[in-house]
């Protein structure tokens, strides 16, 4: 049966007829369920391990660092190699380290310093995956014009895996431990590595090699920063990361000590976050115009301020999913937005650096976050942590309007 080309379900996953986004979009399906299962086990390990508010800070900022001082070193070397390559490569990578978490759990050779000592590598490898990722999406798609329902496509494959993976992975806890979670993202990996194999991609390396590494780094800073509009959608992502995404780290304390419940009740808060987000993604990939993503841009961080003081003031289980839901809806509206409107301004042979920086500012903020709310919780506790963070993402949001029409 063919589809009404103006239904809504046929622009919802029009981008899908092209073979190589196809492929792309099935494997990551799969894996993207073990990565948010390993995110769950990672930190409740670290709570049940530890009992300690700045470790559950300690262990992402770690994770995250080198994706804050690396990015944008990464992003002009993305733009100098094949990128199709490179995202095999750090999947690849990536697989062996969820089976090295197996391994050392099921033996009982697990330290926190050897937690750290994996999260730091994971690191590495994320901070190359993401630009590469990023920028090698145009490549997947034959028609430009499908290129924002790719974008917005691929968060809510991301979300969608963000609904199911804490769900199963608070389960599979309890039942078998986190190593369990850790074998399930390693295998997870094949999906996605087997779908990268299959497809047909032309060797793709936008900028000649000849130029030196310090020029293509110079062009990229001054390319990003010299535009008002991607500069001013880069430093609000900056900050909604630094300030709001940290509530993820101090989960396991909402569960264990505020809703006095399990590893189960993290990976339903974690879930109805993920419902919220999958909502705002499916809105953005029905859209068939870029116009009105600046206002999204704004609105983002307000909805997002909005469910983190709802959370800081919830004691409540019941009461605390829906703020959930509101914060994960919030989050993604900006995130997904600010993807597309770079991705949009942006040309060709700056996507890697200027992904990079995108990388920076959604990725690289948050272990410095994760560091701040896990000292500010052992100072002033969960709550008040995350109502402040809420605070300060309304008033991005506010200094951020003035910057609207710039963008148009």
């Amino acid at each position: 049966m063919r589809l009404n080309t103006d239904s809504k379900l046929y622009l919802l996953f029009r981008s899908l007829r092209h073979r190589n986004f196809r492929l792309f979009f099935i494997g990551q399906s799969i894996s993207l369920i073990g990565t948010w299962m390993q995110l769950l086990a990672v930190s409740w390990l670290v709570w049940r391990m530890s009992h300690d508010p700045f470790l559950l800070g300690l262990v992402p900022f770690i994770g995250r660092l080198p994706t804050l001082f690396l990015a944008p070193l990464v992003g002009a070397l993305v733009d100098r190699w094949d990128r199709h390559r490179l995202v095999i490569a750090t999947q690849v990578l990536s697989m062996l380290q969820a089976l090295a978490l197996a391994l050392f759990m099921f033996t009982g050779w697990m330290t926190i310093g050897m937690l750290i000592g994996l999260q730091l590598l994971l690191g590495v490898i994320n901070t190359v995956d993401m630009p590469s990722r990023q920028s090698f999406m145009i490549q997947m798609i034959d028609d430009r014009k499908d290129l924002n329902n790719a974008i917005a496509l691929n968060s809510s494959m991301v979300n969608a895996a963000r609904l199911v993976g804490p769900a199963i992975a608070g389960i599979l806890v309890g039942w078998l431990g986190e190593g369990a979670c850790f074998l399930v993202n390693g295998l997870s990996y094949v999906a996605v590595i087997g779908g990268l194999l299959a497809m047909h991609v032309k060797s793709h390396a936008v900028v000649d090699r000849s130029v030196s590494l310090k020029r293509t780094l110079n062009e990229g800073f001054r390319y990003a920063f010299g535009s008002t509009s991607i500069r001013s959608i880069l430093l609000l992502l900056a900050l909604a990361s630094l300030v709001g995404q940290s509530y993820v780290n101090l989960l396991p304390i909402f569960a264990d000590q505020i809703l006095k419940g399990t590893s189960f009740t993290q990976g339903m808060l974690m879930s109805a976050a993920g419902l919220g987000a999958l909502a705002a993604a499916v809105h953005l990939a029905v859209r068939t115009t870029v116009r009105g993503l600046g206002r999204l841009i704004a609105l983002g961080p307000l909805i997002m301020g909005a469910g983190l003081i709802g959370i800081g003031v919830s004691r409540s289980l019941w009461l605390s999913l829906p703020f959930m839901v509101i914060i994960g809806n919030g989050m993604m509206t900006q995130m997904a937005a600010s993807n597309t409107m770079l991705q949009t301004l942006t040309a060709d042979d700056k996507r890697g650096r200027v992904m990079s920086f995108y990388s920076m500012a959604f990725q690289g903020m948050v272990p410095l976050g994760a560091l701040l709310s896990g000292g500010m919780a052992s100072w002033i506790g969960a709550p008040w942590t995350v109502i402040l963070g809420g605070l300060c993402c309304i008033l991005g949001a506010i200094l951020f309007y003035p910057a609207l029409s710039r963008i148009r």
